[in-house]
């Protein structure tokens, strides 16, 4: 479908970012207040252990920002947040795939319950004028060649890229039950800063600044197409002007690479020895290769400006010069320490006896 005839106006517009105080959310509230000096973000978090106020704490006193701390499975509250805004871009997910691997009940809670109560909430708030979901490549499931398409099917392998799946269908089922303006992306994976460490990349960088094993699932060989999350931000901005209700939009970077060269080129940037890669058990249901088709989101006048190269160097540079963040996460979390311990200690011993 083709773009909107003129463009949605953003300046002088509240909006709402759902989890706007984790990882892409902070970024993309950082991003939206250089772009436009007239906006209004409210920021709602529940802030969950990945939740960092931190993060924000540049533009805490910014009289454009507003932080509620709260959970988007509370109606009441939700409700009162959406008569304030004309735009809602939807955040708020639990998101790491070995967490839903042990215990999914949170997963299906925010990510598929918590979704139903923000779109109920829009169907009685007639003066926003749009709700994009950002769901996420992994819905489509693994594929080894080609790449997938908006209209293809959905085969999610995780119990996490499962609930995205259910939140994802259930955005669009009340854009066509309601008429909703509700429109849905697909990123790929992201990384750039304020990742918490936990994930692949900043688990990596943060893991062999302290000599520490990378711990690597299978034989390495498992692709993902990165995306810094500045060239997502842009891609939301533009989605948000041009994306056509009821539409989904694929969003990637067209940097397919093996997760054993990025562990690679982390220790090479920073001058460790590839010997702190280390092989462990892989997860179940590892998908082997993301890879997406985007055409659609590039004819509304997106391209990604971040080569990874670049983008995975200014990662490494963000995590050096903000020790202090990631090590009170590392360190002082016990959220963090304790899954930590006992998933990688059991992938490790797994891979020993096999």
């Amino acid at each position: 479908m083709a773009a909107l005839k003129s463009a949605r106006i953003i300046e002088g517009k509240t909006l709402l970012v759902t989890g706007g105080a984790g990882f892409i959310g902070s970024n993309l509230i950082h991003y939206l207040l250089r772009r436009y000096e007239k906006i209004k973000i409210i920021n709602l978090d529940k802030l969950t252990y990945a939740g960092n106020l931190e993060n924000l704490e540049d533009i805490a006193s910014d009289p454009r920002y507003e932080f509620i701390h709260g959970d988007i499975c509370d109606r009441q509250l939700v409700r009162q947040i959406f008569f304030r805004v004309q735009g809602v871009i939807h955040l708020a997910a639990e998101t790491h795939v070995d967490r839903s691997i042990l215990d999914a009940g949170d997963f299906v809670l925010t990510d598929v319950f918590g979704t139903f109560i923000l779109l109920d909430a829009l169907r009685h708030s007639p003066q926003i004028e749009f709700f994009l979901h950002v769901s996420t490549d992994e819905v489509y499931g693994s594929r080894d060649e080609g790449y997938f398409k908006e209209e293809d099917p959905l085969n999610p392998s995780s119990p996490y890229s499962a609930s995205k799946a259910g939140a994802d269908r259930l955005a669009y089922a009340y854009h066509i039950t309601y008429n909703l303006p509700i429109i849905i992306i697909r990123p790929s994976n992201n990384y750039g800063p304020f990742q918490y460490p936990e994930k692949f990349i900043p688990l990596f960088i943060t893991n062999a600044m302290d000599n520490l094993p990378l711990p690597l699932y299978g034989d390495g060989s498992n692709v993902r197409d990165w995306l810094h999350v500045e060239d997502h931000c842009r891609a939301i901005e533009v989605v948000v002007q041009w994306g056509e209700p009821g539409e989904v939009y694929n969003i990637g970077a067209n940097n397919e690479i093996p997760n054993i060269k990025v562990a690679e080129m982390i220790c090479d940037y920073l001058e460790k020895p590839r010997e702190l890669i280390k092989l462990v058990k892989d997860r179940p249901g590892h998908d082997r290769r993301y890879a997406l088709d985007c055409r659609k989101i590039r004819s509304l006048g997106w391209e990604p400006q971040i080569s990874f190269e670049h983008g995975l160097r200014e990662t490494i540079k963000w995590y050096k010069e903000h020790e202090g963040w990631w090590r009170r996460i590392k360190e002082k979390s016990p959220d963090f320490r304790l899954f930590y311990e006992i998933y990688y200690r059991e992938r490790k011993a797994m891979k020993e006896e096999k």
